[in-house]
């Protein structure tokens, strides 16, 4: 065998343990939120020892950023796919949309408030850069095909409505994965309960008002 067959296949046996380690990090997070992945448990489940992570990942942190590139290009795709080729759409409608792109992925969610919160600020420069830019251009096309669908929102309200997605969904999807604590205490006061778990229904009341106050002429 060539010794450039040889390289190819080593290439190509990495790229498939690479996505073989996200998995199971997508499926640990589905099962037990990001908060609770850890290095162990992610080479546990494809049967590495922790320390061969670091030939793919320099840190769990890098892990979970790609995750959440990924999962920008999924929000992409959900959103287009929402939109369709409708034209004309009122706040409402655009509204329940983009929220509904949103509900679709709750993994995106959840990393989205770990991004923030230490992600991106814990990889080095350029896999910072990496995930912005990859970020920026799907926000790029969201903005754009919001605009195109939309009745009455230019660029700029489409921005405010897609960053307050982000902002929003990111929070009201954490009030409504209570710990075992706040599920006991919800019990005892429904009242909370009914704001904290009602994620689809809150996120869609709340982008609908965005979408609607963030027209052009809405302030006049």
């Amino acid at each position: 065998m060539s010794s450039t067959r040889q390289r190819a296949r080593s290439v190509q046996d990495k790229e498939q343990r690479k996505v073989a380690l996200l998995d199971a990090a997508r499926e640990l997070a589905a099962e037990q939120g990001v908060r609770e992945v850890t290095l162990t448990a992610v080479t546990a489940r494809v049967g590495l020892h922790p320390s061969a992570l670091r030939r793919y990942f320099e840190s769990r942190e890098e892990l979970l950023l790609e995750l959440a590139q990924d999962g920008w290009a999924d929000w992409r795709d959900s959103l287009l796919a929402g939109l369709g080729e409708a034209r004309g759409l009122g706040g409402e409608r655009i509204g329940a949309i983009v929220a509904e792109s949103m509900v679709r992925l709750p993994l995106f969610c959840d990393l989205l408030t770990h991004v923030a919160l230490s992600l991106e600020g814990a990889v080095r420069l350029e896999r910072a850069r990496q995930y912005k830019t990859a970020a920026g251009a799907a926000y790029d096309v969201m903005v754009a095909a919001v605009v195109t669908a939309a009745a009455d929102l230019d660029e700029a309200g489409a921005q405010t409505l897609l960053t307050g997605a982000m902002t929003c969904g990111a929070y009201l999807y954490q009030l409504s994965q209570p710990t075992d604590t706040l599920r006991r205490l919800y019990e005892q006061e429904p009242r909370w309960a009914h704001t904290a778990l009602r994620f689809r229904e809150q996120l869609t009341t709340l982008l609908t008002a965005l979408a609607l106050g963030a027209r052009p002429n809405s302030a006049g």
